[in-house]
C-alpha cells in the first residue's frame, strides 16, 4: 500500500471541509493538504477515540495480474494485464495521484452514489414526501450530487493483498439527509482479484431506517490498448442487450419509452467496430454514445453483458453482472484532459461499461423500482473476465 495521508474519523470536520472544498477548486492539491492538516491538528483527540482512516492506494497482486485501487471514492485506479505478446500495460484511464482525483469531473473509476446516473430536475416524491437533491448537471442530480460517494473517504474494513483471493472491502455510511437523500445507509464494495484474469466488483448497501432511492456503478474507462495508447473506435464491442432506454438531450428517459436496438447505431449484438456508427449517435449535445441498454435475461441473475477486444493488441474482456441496465459511454467530452503518466486523453480514448438499475427509476413508476425500505439490502456484482 502507498499511502498518501492520513484522516481521523471525524465526519463532521471532514464534511465542513468539502462543503468550502471551493477554495480548492483550481488546487486540488490544496484540498487534499486541508484534510491532512484536519487530521494532523486532530492527532491528540484521535488518540484516545476509534483510530484512523487512511487515505492510501491499495494493490491486489496475482502474478503479472495487478489492480490499484484507492478508498477515495472506492476508485479503480489501474488493471495491468499482459496482451497477446506479453507486453504488460495498465488498461484503466486515470490520474497518478489522489491528490487530482480531489476535484476530478470526468469520474475516473470511482463508485457512484447514492443514485448513479441522473435523477431529474434533482427531485423525487417518495411516501407523499417530496426530496429535493443537489443538483450538479445543469437542472438536474448527476451521480449522486456534488459530494456524492466519489467524494467521500471509505473505511478500509478488510484487506488481503495477496495469496489466492486479494480482495480489499471497503465500507461508507451515507447520513440522513446527505446530498438531500432520505436515511441512513451502510455502503460496501469489494474488489477481488481471481484467476485467471479475472476482477470481481461487489457492491452492496443496505437502508438503515428510511425507504431510500440506491443505485451503484462503477465508472472506470477502459482502453484494452493501455490507457493513452489513442482512441478506441477500433475495438469491438458486442452488447447482450435487444433493448434500450430513449434518452433526451439531457440523457434523461423522460419518455419512459424503452425501443429496440434492430436498425438503429445502438445495436452492437453482433460484435462491431465502436466506431463504425459513432457518428451517427448523439449522446446527449456531442457526437458519440451515452446510451442505456437493457440487458437481455433474467434482471436479477448474473448473465452476460459485454465482449469488447483489442484487435491491435489481442486483449479482450467479457463483462458479467446482475444488473437490469447497461450505460455504454465512449468518452465524449475528454479534450485534452491530462491523465497518468504523462498522458494526455481525447475524446474517445476510453469506454465505459456502467451496469446499475433502470435510468431515474425513482421518477418513473413504470421502471422496476430501485428504493429500498429499511432493512432491505441492495446488491450489485460485477465480474470481469479479462483475456489476451
Amino acid at each position: 500500500m502507498q499511502q498518501s495521508c492520513r484522516l481521523q474519523q471525524l465526519p463532521i470536520c471532514f464534511i465542513l471541509l468539502a462543503r468550502v472544498s471551493w477554495l480548492a477548486m483550481a488546487r486540488p492539491q490544496l484540498l487534499l493538504a486541508l484534510l491532512c492538516l484536519a487530521a494532523s491538528l486532530s492527532a491528540q483527540a484521535a488518540a484516545g477515540s476509534g483510530g484512523w482512516k487512511m487515505v492510501g492506494v491499495y494493490e491486489l497482486k496475482m502474478g503479472d495480474f495487478s489492480v490499484k485501487v484507492t478508498n477515495w471514492g472506492a476508485r479503480l485506479m489501474s488493471v495491468v494485464l499482459p496482451d497477446s505478446k506479453g507486453n504488460l500495460a495498465d488498461v484503466v484511464l486515470g490520474k497518478d495521484t489522489i491528490a487530482e482525483y480531489v476535484n476530478d469531473t470526468s469520474y475516473f473509476g470511482p463508485i457512484t452514489g447514492r443514485v448513479a446516473q441522473r435523477i431529474s430536475r434533482g427531485r423525487f416524491v417518495l411516501d407523499g414526501k417530496v426530496y429535493h437533491l443537489y443538483r450538479n448537471d445543469g437542472r438536474n442530480t448527476l451521480h449522486g450530487g456534488g459530494r456524492g460517494f466519489h467524494k467521500v473517504i471509505w473505511t478500509v474494513k478488510e484487506y488481503v493483498a495477496g495469496g489466492d483471493s486479494p480482495h480489499i472491502t471497503f465500507y461508507y455510511r451515507s447520513f440522513d439527509g446527505e446530498q438531500g437523500f432520505p436515511g441512513n445507509l451502510d455502503a460496501y464494495v469489494t474488489y477481488r482479484v481471481s484467476s485467471p484474469y479475472t476482477l470481481g466488483v461487489h457492491m452492496s448497501a443496505t437502508a438503515l431506517d428510511k425507504a431510500t432511492p440506491v443505485n451503484l456503478l462503477l465508472h472506470t474507462y477502459w482502453n484494452l490498448g493501455g490507457h493513452g495508447s489513442g482512441d478506441v473506435l477500433g475495438h469491438t464491442l458486442r452488447l447482450f442487450a435487444s433493448r434500450h432506454a430513449v434518452l433526451d438531450e439531457e440523457l434523461l428517459p423522460s419518455s419512459g419509452r424503452v425501443a429496440p436496438v434492430a436498425g438503429t447505431p445502438l445495436d452492437f449484438r453482433a460484435p462491431t467496430p465502436i466506431g463504425a456508427r459513432i457518428r451517427q449517435v448523439m449522446g446527449g449535445k456531442v457526437v458519440g454514445y451515452d446510451a442505456n441498454y437493457i440487458i437481455d435475461g433474467e434482471p436479477e441473475g448474473m448473465r452476460p453483458v459485454a465482449q469488447v477486444r483489442d484487435g491491435a493488441s489481442g486483449r479482450a474482456v467479457e463483462l458479467w453482472a446482475n444488473q437490469a441496465t447497461v450505460q455504454i459511454y465512449t468518452g465524449n467530452w475528454l479534450n485534452n484532459t491530462k491523465g497518468k503518466d504523462g498522458k494526455v486523453y481525447n475524446q474517445y480514448a476510453g469506454f465505459t461499461l456502467e451496469t446499475m438499475g433502470y435510468v431515474d427509476a425513482v421518477n418513473h413508476p413504470e421502471f422496476p423500482s430501485q428504493t429500498l425500505l429499511p432493512g432491505q439490502e441492495y446488491k450489485h456484482d460485477m465480474v470481469f473476465k479479462f483475456s489476451f
